[in-house]
Parts: C-alpha cells; sequence; structure tokens
C-alpha cells in the first residue's frame, strides 16, 4: 500500500470506532444465557482486548493481533466451544449493537456487516 492508500480501518475511525463497536458488543455478550457461558474468563476484558485488536488487523490496522498472538485460526480457537446457529444468531444481535452504537455510513456498515454474518455462520461448529 502507497502513503495514499486509506484502509477501512482509517476509514471508519480508526482505533477509537473499533473499541466502541467491541465495547457495545461485549455489554451484551456479558448478559446473554446463550453466548456468555462461551467465554470462561470471568472478565470480559482480555476477550474484549482480543476480539478489537483482531477486527484491528483484519480491516487493515496495525498487526499487534498476530504479533502477540500469531495467525488467528479463528476455527481452531473456536472448536472448544459448541457453536450452533442459534448462538450465532445471538452473536450477530449483539455485533449489530455494536455497529449501530457507531456513525459508519450504509456502505461502511453493509461492508462490516456483509464479514461479520459470513463469520458468524463460518463458526457454526453444531446443530444441537
Amino acid at each position: 500500500m502507497g502513503s495514499d492508500d486509506v484502509t477501512f480501518y482509517d476509514e471508519i475511525g480508526g482505533f477509537e470506532t473499533f473499541r466502541r463497536i467491541v465495547g457495545r458488543f461485549y455489554e451484551g455478550v456479558a448478559t446473554d444465557p446463550l453466548l456468555r457461558p462461551m467465554y470462561p474468563e470471568e472478565d470480559l476484558g482480555p476477550a474484549t482486548e482480543r476480539f478489537t485488536l483482531f477486527l484491528v488487523q483484519y480491516w487493515g490496522g496495525p498487526t499487534t493481533y498476530s504479533d502477540n498472538r500469531g495467525h488467528p485460526r479463528l476455527r481452531m480457537r473456536h472448536a472448544p466451544f459448541t457453536v450452533t446457529p442459534a448462538a450465532a444468531e445471538r452473536w450477530l444481535v449483539h455485533f449489530r449493537a455494536g455497529l449501530d452504537s457507531v456513525e459508519l455510513t450504509p456502505e461502511q456498515d453493509q461492508r462490516f456487516w456483509d464479514y461479520v454474518t459470513h463469520a458468524a455462520q463460518f463458526m457454526v461448529n453444531s446443530l444441537e
């Protein structure tokens, strides 16, 4: 990328925007009876940081996630948890709230939403 190339990360406001989206997402997860048990840590802070850094890197921001954790290997990291279609739908409810908490253009919102809906479906590993 040249110095004039703007990433989606930059376009939507950089780290602060991602922090707000993920923060709102985890506010919902914290009280969700289906999703909360999938997070073994009592404090969701570390999960919030990991997810924020992952999304930041995915969308063209700093590579802090991979620098600290290596390749994302999303399916492998989520394999210990039963991710059903219902869990994916609940995950999307909370992510929708996160996206709605920031000011994105309709095009930016759609681009982000398309990615997360695909990711949620990709993580499903059980139909029960």
